[in-house]
């Protein structure tokens, strides 16, 4: 099991939500996780090797030679 990440978890609440000491420490942690996610946005997983290929196939980087072009 993780331990808890108190460090970044206080870090969050004390300086980004700018909460008070006591308010932070009347918090369960579950309404610090949707604070955190109402400030940060939901959390998206990366993208599968498969998604990622598809990506590179459809958008792939332009080559130097196509740079100096003006392509």
């Amino acid at each position: 099991m993780t331990p808890f990440p108190w460090r970044e978890a206080i870090g969050f609440g004390l300086g980004v939500l700018r909460l008070p000491p006591d308010a932070f420490w009347r918090m369960t942690p579950r309404e610090l996780a949707l604070a955190i996610r109402a400030v940060r946005g939901p959390v998206t997983p990366p993208l599968a090797r498969r998604e990622l290929d598809e990506l590179m196939a459809r958008f792939p980087d332009r080559t130097t030679e196509a740079m100096t072009d003006g392509r």
